[in-house]
């Protein structure tokens, strides 16, 4: 992952705790909103921030309820450079 993205992710203390609460995992967006404490209703503006930018990626886009979420394989290394 490019040092912009990284530093992208780490302006944002929403962006940093949402991928520090996925982690290696494959989560829901209410799992992501409660291991944060982000508000769920902020939460889906952070997780479209961080797909649009290929940081995050949704496994399967076609459901409106339970969506899953991983970091992608590209960002996985960015989880080391989290401040």
């Amino acid at each position: 992952m490019d040092e912009d993205t990284v530093r992208y992710v780490n302006k944002s203390t929403y962006r940093v705790r949402a991928l520090k609460a996925i982690g290696e995992d494959v989560k829901m967006p209410k799992e992501i909103a409660e291991d944060s404490g982000i508000l769920q209703n902020h939460i889906s503006n952070v997780l479209r921030e961080l797909k649009d930018k290929g940081v995050v990626e949704c496994l399967n886009p076609g459901v409106r309820k339970g969506r899953l979420y991983r970091v992608s394989k590209d960002s996985l290394d960015i989880l080391d450079k989290l401040e």
